[in-house]
């Protein structure tokens, strides 16, 4: 038996698999020896890694397809806009048939139903919106960079707006209570369960007017999407959901920790499932240091606890980064496939990190995998995955097959026309801006402004500003005392500290 021969032995299944191409031992290829995915295992999540320009997006891409293929909808980034060739069949060339004989793949071209979806409204796609309500104030302060001290005062506004049922839809509400709770009244207000002090409350507002400034603030409000617009298939494949970053290059942050609402929103809603033999839906995170940089010890935990208790759900998870170590070790341990491209060792950092990353995989005969590690071709990668029976797969060198989709970008009239002929452009596709706290607000002051119209008009002097008018109004500080019993049940709140309040 062959090295290459006996490495596939470990990755035979009965059952259906994602196909990711054939062993390599000392540059020679098998054809015949095949490294697989068992599609049962997908949702025990997985990891993509690499140095830049070293095949991730096109491993991605790989998958990607194949789970659509099967049935299974994707959700992903697109970070670089060349996904959007999942859309369309690939076309065949020299370098496709060279490396379809090198992988033993019958390659025939494919196109896949895909949804473009951007982030806030002004981008390509149908805008996906998320209230300040629902996204919670974990998630929240992860995007505004806030440390322990402010998250938890955050939390606190929260749970006040929560017990009043006062609708934090989008940042002007969150403002709004936030004046309010640091003033005179809004202090009475916390008596008993803390209080808001003016410096922490400035801050919170000034990363507040950052993030709008940056267009964060069109990605708060309605209409707010329903992850199960995510879960859809169509003439039995799964539906692609590409989101556009689009101007959220400049807050990165906010991109990731969106799909941390994304993950949270269907770890909350959908039912315990078991092991199922394949996933309902996979989430792929791009650029997944971005989630775990300077992230809070309870940030982390949150993570952890979400990745261990989803796959239940039938969901899985692929972090997609350039190093595994930027992703800690308790979630690295809970990701049963590993798909690791080439890394570089320029430096004493880079070293320390291959090092640390050889210590990860299975040990093997075959391979020194710190050389293989800094040897790999482009479209090759260091792989191991888990069988049907949920064991570790022997380490193989693989040289992945090429897309069958277009393996370049739509281009950007193609993205437009096809979100605003999309089923979703009707539902999310205009903003609404309904009643929420600020409103609220603003109708308990109308009716004593009503009755003082016929008073001798004061003397001229500067308007001051619409929140300052409504939070100074007697009114509105008796409305906010008892609103409480007048509105609604406190929100409650999940493992993220999304709410679980559906719209």
């Amino acid at each position: 038996m062959t090295a290459q021969s006996e490495i596939a032995a470990g990755y035979a299944l009965e059952g259906a698999a994602i196909e990711l191409g054939a062993v390599l031992v000392d540059d020679k290829v098998d054809p015949s020896a095949h490294v697989r995915i068992p599609l049962s295992m997908v949702n025990r999540h997985g990891l993509v890694a690499g140095a830049t320009g070293t095949g991730k997006t096109k491993t991605l891409q790989l998958v990607a397809e194949q789970l659509s293929a099967n049935g299974v909808p994707v959700v992903m980034a697109d970070v670089k806009g060349d996904l959007s060739g999942l859309s369309q069949q690939g076309s065949s060339s020299d370098r496709i048939t060279a490396r379809s004989a090198d992988t033993g793949d019958d390659w025939q071209p494919q196109s896949h139903p895909v949804q473009f979806l951007s982030i806030g409204t002004g981008g390509l796609g149908v805008p996906l919106r998320a209230t300040v309500t629902s996204f919670g104030p974990i998630l929240l302060s992860k995007v505004l960079g806030l440390n322990d001290t402010q998250e938890s005062t955050l939390g606190l506004i929260f749970h006040w707006a929560d017990s009043r049922g006062l609708p934090l839809l989008d940042t002007k509400d969150l403002r709004a209570v936030i004046t309010h709770l640091t003033s005179d009244e809004g202090k009475e207000d916390l008596k008993g369960i803390g209080g808001v002090s003016s410096a922490t409350a400035g801050v919170i507002l000034r990363a507040l007017v950052n993030l709008e400034a940056q267009g964060g603030d069109r990605f708060f409000g309605e209409p707010e999407l329903d992850p199960n617009d995510l879960m859809r298939v169509n003439d039995g494949k799964g539906v692609v959901s590409l989101l556009e970053v689009g101007d959220l290059q400049s807050n990165p942050v906010l991109f990731s920790t969106f799909l941390m609402w994304l993950l949270a929103e269907l770890f909350e809603d959908l039912p315990e499932e078991g092991d199922l033999d394949k996933p309902k839906l996979v989430f792929f995170f791009d650029e997944a240091h971005l989630l775990f940089a300077e992230a809070s010890k309870a940030f982390l935990e949150k993570i952890t606890q979400t990745v261990k208790l989803i796959r239940s759900k039938g969901v899985g998870v692929f972090f997609c980064t350039q190093l595994p170590t930027d992703v800690p070790n308790e979630v690295l341990s809970q990701l049963g496939a590993r798909i690791q491209h080439a890394l570089r060792a320029f430096t004493p950092d880079d070293q320390k990190a291959l090092a640390r990353t050889v210590k990860t995989y299975p040990t093997t005969p075959h391979y020194d995998l710190e050389k293989a590690l800094t040897s790999l071709g482009t479209g090759e990668a260091i792989v191991t995955v888990l069988s049907e029976k949920g064991a570790p797969t022997p380490v193989a060198w693989t040289r992945l097959r090429a897309p069958r989709s277009l393996m370049d970008t739509i281009g950007t009239d193609a993205i437009k026309q096809a979100a605003s002929s999309s089923e979703l452009h009707g539902k999310y596709g205009e903003t609404v801006d309904r009643e929420s706290a600020y409103e609220q607000l603003m109708a308990k002051v109308a009716a004593p402004e009503q009755q003082q119209q016929e008073a001798p008009a004061p003397p001229a002097k500067e308007e001051p500003g619409l929140v300052e008018k409504v939070l100074g109004n007697s009114a509105v500080k008796s409305f906010l005392r008892s609103a409480g019993s007048a509105l609604a049940r406190e929100i409650t709140r999940g493992i993220f500290g999304t709410s679980r309040k559906r719209r």
